[in-house]
């Protein structure tokens, strides 16, 4: 599995010519880093002086990034997954028009899988901002820029995820899951950069 090797070998996996992991688990990745930081940004505050009126929305934001922070982890084998589900659909045998058929649907369902994780991804990764804000407005202000890096890298993962969903659509001929996947993907990122951005400005250094 591959949320069970070094950074190392993660890396160098994903360098090699082997189509997966790709940009879904990257995405994933990326999300994954955000919900841990914010996490560190609440351990770093829980017991400190000066923050003793934070401490149960602290606690809150420390038990609900945790949360995240296992999803996205398991999203990282999740989306290699789902690709290569569409690789094993299209080595199905077609000879006959019953194998033709079967194959069809299941190089569908396939893409389908492979647009719906990236798809939860970015959802997910949207949710993050607003953890982000709270530990770079009420957090411990010697982490202020690990909460920063939080809510760039949870707007880099919304993109990353969904491009990788964009990609798939095109060979899905469902029309009403594309336009679905579409819709949910222009309301997320029609906010996020200006969002990230002024999350941003909140931080002073």
């Amino acid at each position: 599995m591959l949320k069970e090797m070094t950074v190392k070998e993660f890396i160098y996996e994903t360098a090699s010519d082997s189509p997966a992991p790709g940009g879904g688990s990257i995405a994933a990745l990326s999300a994954a880093s955000a919900a841990a930081l914010i996490e560190m940004v609440a351990n770093l505050t829980l017991g400190k002086k000066g923050y003793e009126e934070v401490k149960e929305e602290m606690e809150e934001v420390k038990k609900v990034a945790s949360e995240y922070k296992e999803k996205f982890v398991n999203y990282i084998d999740e989306d290699s997954d789902s690709f290569n589900k569409i690789m094993a659909a299209f080595k199905m045998p077609k000879d006959t028009d019953e194998q033709k058929a079967e194959r069809t649907k299941a190089i569908q369902q396939g893409f389908k899988g492979a647009a719906t994780v990236p798809l939860n991804v970015g959802k997910d990764a949207f949710e993050l901002l607003q953890l982000a804000e709270k530990v770079i407005l009420k957090g411990n202000q010697n982490a202020v820029t690990d909460g920063a890096v939080a809510a760039m890298s949870a707007r880099t993962a919304v993109h990353s995820a969904f491009y990788n969903v964009k990609i798939n659509l095109g060979s899905i001929k469902d029309e009403e899951f594309v336009n679905s996947a579409k819709k949910q993907m222009e309301e997320l990122e029609s906010k996020v950069n200006e969002i990230e951005q002024g999350i941003l400005s909140k931080v002073n250094l």
